[in-house]
């Protein structure tokens, strides 16, 4: 297991940049970078399970394992899915977390990856762009 740390200062309140991370739209909007297309499915619930999507219905399922609004989100994941259909796995300690902390209308947002060898270069490649829209999206929405 691989764990990778991101981070990224925002010029906004964490009450945004929470939103900018988990309202459909701009979630669709900053995950573009990691997967063009993806969506989740689910409610944003402590113990709730989660679907990370792409158009064709493949993608990922969690569980919120912690969740304290506008400040810390922490996702286990279960299982992966394939053309909609659930498959359980071992995925020993996956994890992915966020934690918003805020300063005077500056919000440092950093997330936690834990995840599999193989996926190490996929995230480094592409989570820096993913927290660049986040921050571009938390910067200029109205």
């Amino acid at each position: 297991m691989e764990k990778l740390h991101f981070d990224v200062q925002i010029k906004a309140e964490a009450i945004k940049v929470w939103s900018v991370l988990w309202d459909d739209f701009s979630f669709r909007q900053w995950t573009s970078a990691l997967t063009e297309g993806s969506f989740y499915q689910g409610n944003l619930q402590e113990g709730a399970i989660i679907k990370f999507l792409d158009p064709k219905n493949n993608g990922m399922y969690s569980k919120i394992t912690k969740l304290v609004p506008n400040e810390e989100i922490i996702f286990q994941h279960l299982g992966e899915i394939y053309e909609g259909v659930e498959t359980p796995r071992d995925l020993g300690e996956a994890t992915e977390r966020y934690v918003l902390t805020e300063d005077e209308n500056i919000t440092h947002l950093e997330v936690e990856i834990q995840t599999a060898e193989e996926l190490k270069s996929f995230f480094e490649e592409k989570f820096p762009d993913a927290l660049s829209n986040v921050k571009h999206l938390s910067e200029n929405q109205l």
